[in-house]
C-alpha cells in the first residue's frame, strides 16, 4: 500500500499558516519605514497599500488555520508575499523569503478542495505533490550541507565553524553567548554533527518508513538547536513544517495509538472528491512537476558548481518562471564569518560631539543583552549586518538611511530603538566601524557587559544635507 499523508497535510497547513502569520505580522510593523513613501527605499506604493497587504496576509493566515477554502486562501497568501517581495527589494531577499514562496506555491497542490477542511474530514493529497515537498526538503537540507564543503571554507573543513558562528551570526540571542564559551571540542563535535545531519538525513527520504522517521527526528532536532541559539526569523519553523511530510499516516496512527479520536480519523476515507475532479487535480500537479523538477534539479546542481547537460533546454523555462521566485537553490552559511564588524551610526549638531543611534536588536550598547526576537525579523538590523561585511559605496540603501536620519524621517526613526535628538535634526551623520566580541565570562560577571569592541575606522564619510 502507498503511504498516505492526510494528517501530515493537515498539520503542515497549520504550521504554514502560522509561518505566514509571523511573516506578514513582522512586515506590518516595519514595511512603511523600509519601503514606504518616506521609507529608506521608497517602493512607489502608497503606505496604506503596503500596510493593507500585510494586514490582509495576517487575516488570511488565520482563515487558513480555521480551514476555510484552503485551495483559494493559499494562492492569495502566496501572491501577497510575492508582491511584497518584489516591491521591497533587498529587504525581502533572504533565503527563507524564497523558501516561503516556494513552499507556499507547492502547498496549493496539497491543499484539500473543500469549503471547510475539518479535523476529522481531511483529504489525501496527490502523491506527486507530496514528493515535490520532499524534493524541496532534500534540496534545502542537503544543499545547505553540500555548499559548506563545496565553498572551500576552511572553518567547515577543519570543523571550527561553530566556534565563530554564535558570536558572528546576524542577531545572537542570550543562549548564543553561553554557547560561544563552551569548549572547543564541543564546537568541533557539533560542527561535524551538523554536517552529518545535513548531508545524510536527507538521503533517508527515499528509504523506508522507519528511516524517514529517523530523518525527521534528526532534521527537526537540528532546527530546534539552531532556533535555540539564534534569531533566524521563521526559517526554522518553516523547515520543521516541511519535515512533517516525512511522517505518514500509519506512523501517526502508531504514535498516537492511545488517542482513538486520531486513529478513527485516519481510518476514514481520505477523499470524497468525484473522479473527474481528482483527474483534473492530478493533471495540474503533474504539469507543475514537469516544470518544477527539471528547473529545480538544474538550479540545485548549479548551486554546487555542477553544470548538467541540456541546461540550454531548461534555461529558457527557468528564466520564464524566475519572476515568481518559487523554484530556488538553497545553501545557508556556505562561508562562515570569523569576525564581527559592526556599524555604529552617529549624529552630531556641531561636528564635534557625536551621539550614537541605537538600533532595536543588533549589537550596539555593550551592556545590552542579546535579544530574543524570532520569529519576528527586524529587516533593517539584518541589513546592517550585511552592510558591515561590505563597503559603504556599494550599499545605496545605507546611504539613503543616513539621508533620512538627517531629515528626521519619523517612519525611518521608528525602526530604531530611540532617537537621540528627540525629533530635532542632526546637522551631520557618520558611520563608524567596530569589531565586536562577546565579553569573557569573568568580565561579564564583573561589569555586566555582554560585548567588547575596538574601533576599526570610519565606515562612511561625514555627510550633511548641504
Amino acid at each position: 500500500m502507498k503511504p498516505t499523508h492526510a494528517f501530515s497535510t493537515w498539520l503542515f497547513l497549520r504550521l504554514l499558516a502560522f509561518v505566514y502569520f509571523c511573516a506578514f505580522a513582522s512586515l506590518a510593523v516595519q514595511i512603511v519605514g523600509l519601503v514606504g513613501a518616506h521609507g529608506i527605499l521608497s517602493a512607489g506604493v502608497a503606505d496604506a497599500t503596503l500596510r493593507g497587504v500585510c494586514i490582509a496576509g495576517v487575516a488570511l493566515s488565520i482563515v487558513l488555520v480555521l480551514g476555510f477554502v484552503p485551495i483559494l486562501i493559499l494562492p492569495l497568501l502566496w501572491g501577497g508575499y510575492l508582491w511584497l517581495s518584489n516591491v521591497s527589494g533587498e529587504f525581502l531577499s533572504y533565503q527563507w523569503d524564497a523558501l516561503l514562496l516556494e513552499t507556499g506555491l507547492l502547498a496549493v497542490f496539497v491543499a484539500p478542495i473543500r469549503l471547510r477542511e475539518r479535523f476529522r474530514e481531511t483529504e489525501e493529497p496527490p502523491h506527486v505533490a507530496v514528493w515535490l515537498m520532499l524534493w524541496l526538503l532534500f534540496r534545502l537540507m542537503f544543499g545547505s550541507g553540500a555548499v559548506k564543503l563545496a565553498s572551500g571554507d576552511p572553518t567547515w573543513r577543519n570543523l571550527t565553524a561553530l566556534t565563530y558562528h554564535y558570536e558572528t551570526q546576524p542577531i545572537p540571542n542570550p543562549l548564543a553567548y553561553y554557547a560561544r564559551h563552551l569548549p572547543a571540542e564541543f564546537h568541533r563535535a557539533t560542527t561535524a554533527l551538523t554536517l552529518a545531519i545535513e548531508l545524510l538525513a536527507p538521503c533517508m527520504i527515499i528509504a523506508g518508513r522507519r528511516l524517514r522517521v529517523v530523518a525527521a527526528v534528526l532534521l527537526v532536532g537540528l532546527q530546534i538547536s539552531i532556533a535555540a541559539t539564534g534569531n533566524f526569523a521563521f526559517f526554522n519553523l518553516l523547515s520543521v513544517a516541511l519535515c512533517v511530510f516525512l511522517v505518514d499516516d500509519a506512523t501517526w496512527t502508531t504514535a498516537f495509538r492511545g488517542r482513538p479520536w486520531l486513529t478513527q480519523r485516519l481510518a476514514m476515507e481520505a477523499s470524497h472528491l468525484q473522479v473527474s475532479t481528482l483527474t483534473v487535480r492530478r493533471a495540474v500537479v503533474g504539469a507543475a512537476a514537469i516544470v518544477i523538477i527539471p528547473v529545480s534539479l538544474f538550479t540545485f546542481a548549479g548551486s554546487l558548481g555542477v553544470l548538467l547537460p541540456a541546461w540550454q533546454i531548461v534555461a529558457p523555462v527557468a528564466s520564464a518562471i524566475a519572476p515568481f521566485r518559487s523554484v530556488n537553490s538553497y545553501g545557508l552559511f556556505a562561508m562562515m564569518t570569523t569576525t564581527r564588524p559592526e556599524i555604529v551610526v552617529e549624529g552630531s549638531s556641531d561636528g564635534a560631539t557625536w551621539t550614537a543611534y541605537e538600533f532595536k536588536y543588533k549589537p550596539g550598547d555593550l551592556n545590552r543583552p542579546p535579544p530574543w526576537v524570532a520569529p519576528h525579523q527586524p529587516r533593517l538590523d539584518w541589513q546592517m549586518w550585511f552592510a558591515a561585511l561590505g563597503r559603504y559605496e556599494d550599499n545605496g540603501w545605507f546611504q539613503s538611511l543616513l539621508v533620512h536620519l538627517l531629515e528626521g524621517s519619523p517612519d525611518v526613526l521608528a525602526l530604531l530603538d530611540r532617537d537621540p535628538f528627540n525629533g530635532t535634526h542632526p546637522r551631520y551623520v557618520r558611520a563608524v566601524l567596530y569589531r565586536y566580541r562577546f565579553a569573557d565570562p569573568e568580565s561579564h560577571r564583573a561589569t555586566g557587559a555582554w560585548w567588547t569592541r575596538e574601533r576599526i575606522g570610519n565606515y562612511s564619510p561625514v555627510i550633511s544635507l548641504r
